[in-house]
């Protein structure tokens, strides 16, 4: 099975806490803190792996955990930092946050490792938080957690030559006798159901890989037949031969074939409809009207498309088409793979908001990262912790902004479950 789309869950690995804890030893008149700073969580990575061809395994394994970092201890014990991990994806995939649709990353090199998500950070512990007016701090840091998210999982074949056409014009023959791949060949629609790969190997000793698309259909674009799968594989290719069957067996009009086709990619990608294309007038061994090939040469002449008279079967006409195609690659610059409208435009870990202030039913909510920082370092049992939370509110801004909404003394503010009432 050939899987090319999957949507999966990943998590990095929570901060451990920091310790609160007093040094306690025999003959120390005064000990002081001594807590722990907890480890770091464990980030998650993708890299290529050259092995792998599909994207099989995450189909029954769809959710993935990074390891939480330890918390810290006593006489200063640093708490462990949480394992890294590493997810294997062939090459070709993209990443996408499922929630966005932005790219997340484009692993379409040998050797490519991208970070996807870092691990939240480990808690201080209570020794950092000693003044000289503070001198035994019972809070600390708790760690942060690691973000979770939903991402997609998009495999695009990378290949230099496409072929492109309805079912069962010859794409899958052709492939067949022009390299050594074996691709199902039979009598009816959609044979090739999966995309297959094959490198050809000209006479100048060059090669280049060509990848047999599944036939597309009027309708493709909108999912119909096998949608806008191949159409995925489709943008990769640098050149498109368009397989269309001219011998009129099956009734086809190879005008009408070429342009229900184009109409297709244009709906699917503008980009994509551009792509230089060579038109491939298949089945002349077998050809019952030569008017069929006539307006489809004048067609080509109209488009300023170069044709080319080939037959799958006999190998007539294929060894000048292979000659063409090794010569417009060496013309044809290796673009990037990914298109300007898929270009990477953030990661997920890119931080989000420190902090938003709003007023519901007179109350001033306070929500976001810094929030969450400022609600784990704190005890609010303890005076020297809670004098440490106020400053914390100055410093990030959430004081400023408040003043700014127009908060008075004795309003209501509430941070994650705690409310307050509000004093100058």
């Amino acid at each position: 099975m050939f899987t090319d789309y999957v949507k999966i869950s990943i998590k990095a690995g929570d901060g451990g806490d920091g310790a609160v804890t007093f040094r306690r030893e025999k003959y120390v008149a005064s000990g002081g803190p001594d807590g722990g700073d907890g480890g770091n969580g464990g980030s998650i990575y993708f890299q290529v792996d050259p092995n792998a061809n599909t994207l099989i395994d995450f189909r029954y394994n769809k959710k993935y955990k990074a390891q939480n970092g330890e918390n810290g201890s006593g006489s200063n014990c640093y708490g462990k930092k949480g394992e890294d991990l590493y997810i294997n994806v062939p090459i070709g995939t993209i990443i996408k946050d499922a929630e966005t649709g932005k790219v997340v990353a484009d692993l379409s090199k040998e050797g490519q490792t991208e970070l996807i998500l870092k691990g939240g950070r480990g808690g201080k512990g209570n020794s950092h938080f000693a003044t000289a007016t503070r001198q035994a701090p019972r809070f600390a840091q708790g760690g942060e957690k690691g973000e979770e998210k939903e991402i997609i999982l998009e495999l695009k074949l990378l290949a230099d030559v496409g072929l492109l056409g309805f079912p069962n014009v010859g794409k899958s023959t052709f492939l067949s006798v022009v390299t050594s791949a074996k691709p199902k060949i039979a009598n009816y629609h959609f044979t090739t159901i999966d995309p297959n790969l094959g490198v050809v190997k000209t006479k100048t000793g060059n090669s280049f890989v060509i990848a047999d698309i599944p036939g597309i259909i009027e309708g493709a674009s909108e999912g119909v037949g096998l949608g806008i799968q191949f159409l995925r594989h489709v943008e990769r290719t640098r050149l498109l031969l368009h397989v269309i069957d001219v011998s009129g067996l099956e009734g086809r009009n190879p005008v009408e074939d070429f342009y229900t086709i184009n109409n297709e990619l244009k709906k699917y990608s503008e980009k994509l409809a551009t792509r230089k294309q060579i038109i491939v007038a298949n089945k002349i061994d077998v050809m019952q009207d030569e008017e069929a090939l006539k307006s489809l040469e004048e067609l080509a002449k109209k488009e300023n498309l170069e044709l080319f008279k080939i037959s799958g079967v006999t190998g007539e006409g294929i060894d000048r088409l292979i000659d063409r195609v090794e010569q417009v690659l060496k013309e044809l610059p290796k673009e990037e793979l990914v298109g300007e409208d898929e270009k990477i435009v953030y990661t997920l870990d890119d931080e989000e908001e420190e902090f938003t202030v709003t007023k519901e039913k007179g109350k001033f909510i306070v929500e976001g990262k810094a929030v969450y920082r400022i609600m784990s370092r704190v005890n609010m049992d303890d005076n020297e912790s809670i004098y440490y939370f106020h400053k914390c509110l100055e410093n990030t801004g959430i004081n400023s902004k408040l003043k700014e909404m127009g908060i008075n003394e004795g309003d209501i503010v509430k941070m994650l479950d705690w409310e307050f009432e509000w004093y100058e």
